[in-house]
């Protein structure tokens, strides 16, 4: 079993900790191997990010994502950038709100989770990426939801917990909704 995810947006959405908390969750709390790489441009904020990760049964060879399972997108540039990589048969996430053009794609399934959308109602639009986690998990099921909330409170500041993971569920209910439909 190999699963590879890409996490792909901008700076400052919260890309790379949120491939950090997927792999943390996968080997830490999860029991399973797996890597993070991260890559991002000379921006601090606004420039082109992705964050991968790799989860596996056996021992990992080869740490790079290179045809993913799952698209995890939050940005248009992010969209054109990556969509034709997903695997036949793969799953893209992304946020309707922040990628307004989409192609017509038929070898994947696509779910739209308005996660900043979500993020704004709870009044914090940097935790939108926790929303999308929450959709992550409820749509793939490739990683334990616990694992994911452990993980969660063991990589965000003190003091933000109780907005983090409600933005977390926030994003598993509306992904458990749509799975339904």
């Amino acid at each position: 079993m190999r699963i590879e995810i890409r996490f792909a947006g901008f700076g400052g959405q919260g890309i790379i900790k949120s491939g950090i908390i997927v792999a943390a969750a996968a080997c830490i709390h999860g029991g399973k191997n797996a890597v993070q790489t991260q890559s991002y441009g000379p921006e601090s904020r606004g420039g082109a990010c992705k964050s991968e990760v790799v989860i596996a049964e056996e021992d990992i060879d080869f740490p790079k994502v290179v045809e993913p399972d799952v698209l995890i997108v939050m940005s248009q540039h992010a969209y054109n950038e990556y969509v034709d990589d997903v695997k036949s048969g793969g799953i893209i996430i992304m946020d309707p709100d922040m990628v307004p053009h989409e192609k017509n794609l038929k070898k994947v399934r696509v779910f739209r989770i308005p996660a900043t959308k979500i993020a704004d109602e709870l009044g914090r639009r940097i935790v939108a990426n926790i929303a999308m986690l929450g959709a992550f998990v409820a749509i793939t099921n490739m990683v334990d939801e616990k694992s994911v909330i452990e993980s969660i409170k063991a990589n965000i500041p003190k003091g933000t917990e109780q907005l983090n993971l409600a933005a977390f569920e926030k994003g598993y209910e509306y992904g458990k909704t749509l799975l339904k439909s």
